[in-house]
């Protein structure tokens, strides 16, 4: 009797212990189960080279979803990201390919231009949604169509270039040893952010608004100033992508540049669990989410699926990974 009692024991541990990590990393499993599946379906899929491939294709966007996670978790939504890398891209590209400017003064001063341009704009749309009580779908669309506009207006629709140096290009393709740049800097902003997000104040006020916007004011917490803190951290990760992105043809084209990057971003964070109610969500699963969603795209173009399918399948795959993981 002692023994079926300890046996029932042990099943009820490895019952708890698989509740668990289902609960609280489920994207992960999701990934691991899909990349032994599509290894299976595809050998080429799990080459080396194909994965660093996904991991480099994931980094610039995952950044962005980094920062889109907090702007969700405090119950906002962010559509401009797209558009900011546009127009911070074209301040980028104008200042590091203005010849009157030494090379080695105009990358570092185009760099920071970039970023701050960036942050700002997030700042302006935490500021307005947070200030004057607009919606933040509103305030960041219309956001996002003013910077597009102004971007075409500034380049007059034409694709504007900057200096190919390897100085510059290697900030988007180079990398350490067959590491691109692009992955290591979205690895530490992931862990730098994972950490504040869950060991720092400013992480459980972020949670708290997020949770419950009327109890985080009662208790002390300014809630207008975390949503701003949070919109201008979200600016600032599309500054950094921006960087990253125009460094790899230190050239941008007005039209295309940043289209949908704010869709993807979304998608990974809600794929990775964030929840769009708010007060859910966590920094390794943007990460996730955003690695299933290139390594979805991987596999079509692989396996050479019709582009009209495309969607259908992403979309599938996307919507039975967030049911998957629901804990309501």
């Amino acid at each position: 009797m002692s023994g079926g009692t300890e046996v029932i024991k042990q099943e009820n541990k490895f019952l708890n212990l698989c509740k668990y990590v289902w609960k609280n990393y489920s994207i992960i499993v999701v990934c691991v189960v899909l990349f032994i599946i599509f290894g299976i379906i595809e050998p080429r899929f799990l080459q080396v080279n194909n994965i660093i491939l996904i991991l480099r294709h994931s980094s610039i966007v995952g950044i962005i979803a980094l920062g889109m996670t907090f702007v969700i978790i405090t119950g906002g939504i962010d559509l401009s990201s797209g558009h900011v890398v546009a127009f911070s891209g074209a301040a980028l590209i104008f200042i590091q390919g203005n010849e009157a400017i030494p090379l080695h003064i105009a990358i570092p001063l185009a760099i920071v231009a970039a970023i701050v341009i960036a942050t700002a704009i997030g700042f302006v749309n935490g500021a307005l949604t947070t200030k004057f009580k607009i919606p933040a779908f509103i305030t960041t669309l219309a956001i996002g169509i003013i910077v597009r506009s102004l971007t075409m207006f500034f380049l007059g629709g034409a694709t504007g270039r900057g200096r190919i140096v390897p100085e510059f290009t290697q900030i988007g393709l180079g990398g350490i040893g067959p590491i691109p740049y692009s992955l290591i800097i979205w690895i530490v902003c992931a862990i730098v952010l994972g950490c504040v997000l869950k060991f720092t104040k400013f992480g459980s006020y972020i949670y708290a608004v997020g949770g419950n916007e009327n109890a985080a004011h009662y208790s002390g917490i300014n809630v207008t100033k975390i949503r701003i803190l949070a919109f201008s951290l979200a600016g600032l990760c599309v500054g950094i992508a921006t960087v990253l992105d125009m460094s790899r043809m230190a050239a941008i084209s007005p039209a295309m540049a940043g289209e949908g990057y704010e869709f993807d971003a979304i998608t990974a964070a809600v794929v990775g669990g964030t929840s769009l109610a708010g007060g859910r969500g966590r920094i390794v699963g943007s990460v996730f989410g955003m690695i299933l969603v290139t390594v979805v795209t991987n596999l079509m173009i692989m396996t050479g699926i019709s582009p009209f399918l495309s969607g259908a399948v992403k979309g599938g795959i996307i919507l039975a990974a967030v049911l998957m993981q629901r804990k309501d």
